[in-house]
């Protein structure tokens, strides 16, 4: 890797190799729930769940050299997962797809400023 000093610890993978390194990230997660209501209640008599939707935003993603040789298209990237090393765990989101990319790089770079993301899954594994 050549360039703005990156942590290895936050990266892109697609099928099993690593395609960027990425300095920092946010994630945030919500979830939808559907009141239950009851003929004659005032209020809800209860909740039901509703699926989780995993946002992370990426900020300054780099291209690996392998992934550049490869001809890495970010535009074109789908299903790859985000992966997060952290002292005693690792988080790794996957099958993501890119909502929104945002460049801001010299000519030839392969920087991304911001690449916001929807993951289906996140799991956090012990290390």
């Amino acid at each position: 890797m050549t360039g703005f000093p990156t942590s290895s610890d936050i990266y892109l993978e697609v099928d099993g190799t690593r395609v960027a390194v990425v300095q920092s990230y946010s994630a945030k997660a919500s979830k939808s729930s559907t009141a239950v209501e009851a003929f004659g209640e005032a209020e809800p008599v209860a909740t039901i769940e509703g699926q989780t939707r995993h946002v992370v935003e990426l900020t300054r993603l780099y291209a690996t050299d392998e992934a550049i040789r490869d001809g890495i298209d970010f535009y074109s990237l789908s299903g790859f997962s985000l992966v997060v090393c952290k002292p005693d765990r690792k988080i790794i989101y996957s099958n993501c797809q890119w909502s929104s990319i945002q460049e801001s790089a010299a000519l030839g770079s392969m920087v991304l400023e911001k690449v916001t993301l929807v993951a289906s899954r996140r799991i956090v594994t012990e290390v």
